[in-house]
């Protein structure tokens, strides 16, 4: 397989990369919202989070991004393909967060809560110089995951017209005939983009607070 072709691929993987990673941010700041909802106990807030959280987790990733992208427009949103596609992975990735937001909180010791109202400490103070640190650092590896895992499945973006890595192979491989080498190229950049975030992932899980170095 040539260089340009191969260059094709990683300029279809920029398009793969940026999409997952605006999609996993987005996603990780409606979890915490989702969480909290949660987290209170009261039925208003819990009954919506985790319809939420079932639908998003139930329905198949492909089937919410042809309802995302066919809804939008019906609704009097005409946005673009890349938009859509970053709808569609925000909330699935959102729901998949959420519940690892929720156990990682659930999982704060309580003794550790209680001495810290013992010395004083306002409920804020505890929630962020105790139950953040240990809940993110408890759900940290399953959040890396979860990055790896919207990494791969942006793949099927391709179905509302996103040129992204897969579907650049495609393309490739049905227009030249070498089908072999273009998607094993592409499974190579998979490889090295995942095993990048996994690296980075375990860097900054080192430097979490409470992690002996």
């Amino acid at each position: 397989m040539s260089i340009e072709l191969f260059g094709l691929l990683v300029q279809a993987s920029i398009y793969t990369v940026t999409i997952s990673f605006v999609s996993i941010f987005i996603g990780f700041a409606i979890a915490i919202l989702i969480s909290g909802m949660l987290l209170t106990g009261r039925s208003l807030f819990v009954r919506p989070a985790q319809f939420f959280i079932s639908f998003f987790r139930g329905v198949p990733l492909l089937v919410q991004l042809l309802l995302i992208y066919n809804l939008l427009p019906a609704v009097g949103l005409n946005v673009p393909s890349i938009v859509a596609a970053i709808i569609g992975l925000s909330l699935c990735t959102a729901a998949y967060q959420a519940e690892n937001l929720r156990g990682g909180f659930a999982s704060v010791p309580l003794g550790l809560v209680e001495s810290a109202e013992m010395v004083g400490l306002t409920p804020r103070q505890i929630f962020r110089r105790i139950k953040v640190p240990i809940a993110l650092r408890l759900t940290f590896p399953a959040l890396v995951n979860e990055a790896i895992l919207i990494l791969k499945a942006s793949s099927l973006v391709s179905v509302v017209g996103i040129v992204e890595l897969t579907r650049m192979a495609q393309d490739l491989a049905g227009s030249t005939f070498l089908p072999l080498q273009i998607f094993a190229s592409a499974g190579l950049i998979y490889l090295v983009i995942n095993w990048v975030v996994a690296l980075a992932g375990g860097l900054i899980e080192s430097r979490l607070p409470g992690v002996a170095r």
